[in-house]
């Protein structure tokens, strides 16, 4: 199995650079930008140091540079024109394609070195708001365009997963939570992005909020046994590939959970979306949130 993934198609370099492959074309025909191999069918495939030179090129196109001042520099050059204009350039944008770097090559370490770099002026809620947030939107664009493959995005998925463990942990030696009103987060059941649900929790504690994390792919009769743990309980659940049917999902929860007693159930995910014509059908103890900002603002 190829580990490191070697060779990209000119649609990757597309996918990766925003720019289009037609442009890539015509600037390798006309300023032999890039230096790619060809397969015994003729197909061009780049390689990683390609990929780094359309990216920088990309960057200083962004910047006002023609591709026609750009094909006259060594990539030496380049680099430190880059280098030069990152420095008052975009962070995040910068931090972005850096940590699409680190999960294409598997570069734990440049992963690191970047989330430090940014830890320097932003605090973590920063940090995931304006770089983890949209840096996961566009692997979601390149492992559906078939960029990337799965194991780029769990790669990169989990090395996010660890700072936010890393940050709730710290949250938990310094907070003391209220005990007023316990707020209970689960994943339904076939349901295992847990990144949103997770970062939810770490939200919850840095306002001083107790809860409890149950992870993801949880049937609803297993969270019965908490009912009668705490008689103010607030479930929160975050859907990214399901449930399947909302309107079945919430009442097996109004069953089973808020039969007896009123529970409200607070929804997130981009899930949602699918289910926008019926969110009006349900009953007021299910909560829809569009974004995790919308329900920190009621805290």
């Amino acid at each position: 199995m190829e580990l490191v993934k070697q060779n990209f198609s000119i649609k990757d370099l597309e996918h990766l650079s925003g720019i289009k492959a037609h442009t890539i074309r015509i600037w390798e025909k006309r300023y032999n930008i890039l230096s790619p191999n060809r397969t015994s069918t003729n197909i061009r495939t780049y390689d990683s140091s390609n990929l780094q030179k359309i990216l920088n090129i990309a960057f200083l196109n962004e910047h006002g540079y023609k591709i026609s001042r750009i094909s006259k520099l060594s990539e030496e050059e380049i680099g430190k024109m880059v280098k030069r204009i990152a420095a008052s350039s975009s962070v995040e944008n910068r931090a972005i394609n850096a940590f699409k770097m680190a999960m294409i090559d598997f570069d734990e370490g440049l992963f690191n070195r970047t989330y430090a770099s940014l830890q320097e002026d932003k605090s973590f809620e920063e940090i995931f708001q304006q770089v983890f947030v949209p840096l996961l939107g566009e692997i979601g664009t390149l492992w559906q365009t078939d960029t990337i493959k799965p194991i780029h995005e769990h790669y990169i998925v989990e090395l996010i997963r660890e700072k936010i463990y890393l940050n709730i942990a710290a949250l938990k030696q310094e907070v003391t939570p209220d005990t007023d009103r316990l707020f209970v987060l689960f994943l339904p059941e076939n349901e295992i992005h847990d990144i949103g649900l997770l970062y939810l929790n770490y939200q919850l504690l840095l306002n001083k909020k107790t809860s409890i994390f149950l992870g993801s792919n949880l049937p609803l009769d297993d969270i019965k046994y908490l009912l009668e743990k705490n008689d103010n309980i607030t479930f929160m659940s975050y859907f990214t590939v399901a449930p399947q049917d909302l309107q079945e999902f919430t009442t097996e929860f109004q069953e089973k959970i808020s039969s007896e007693k009123h529970r409200e159930l607070y929804l997130f995910g981009n899930r949602l979306k699918q289910f926008e014509e019926q969110k009006k059908t349900f009953p007021p103890n299910i909560k829809f949130f569009s974004c995790i900002q919308d329900f920190i603002r009621t805290l």
